[in-house]
């Protein structure tokens, strides 16, 4: 299964990134907008995890050219924040299936990932 983090904080990326490649998913990691295009442009993802508020960028312009480009690609929404905290965020992206706090314990996260990675 591959998965693209995109998140800002590199140290937390890469908590989620280790723990995910510990249960044998490919992971790739970028921390914004650009990188996050690039990386949709140059592979396909099964999953997508990602935080809604990046420091370069638009977590929905991400959103967005991943439903284009790979419509199959489900996409896990972080945040820490109360932000879209009304579940909003499943209308404004068909390929939303979750929304979960950025402290979720990485085991939980990996968890997730694993369960809408496999309904690809």
């Amino acid at each position: 299964m591959k998965v693209l983090i995109v998140e800002s904080d590199a140290d937390l990326g890469r908590l989620w990134q280790n723990h995910m490649e510990r249960h044998g998913l490919d992971v790739q990691l970028v921390h914004g907008q650009s990188q996050a295009a690039y990386a949709l442009v140059e592979h396909r993802f099964d999953v997508i995890v990602m935080n809604i508020v990046l420091a370069e960028g638009s977590a929905l312009a991400v959103a967005d050219l991943a439903s284009y480009r790979h419509p199959d690609t489900q996409i896990i929404f972080v945040t820490g924040t109360s932000f879209f905290s009304d579940g909003s965020i499943f209308s404004l992206n068909a390929n939303a299936r979750a929304f979960l706090q950025a402290d979720t314990p990485p085991e939980d996260l990996t968890a997730v990932v694993e369960h809408f990675g496999r309904a690809v």
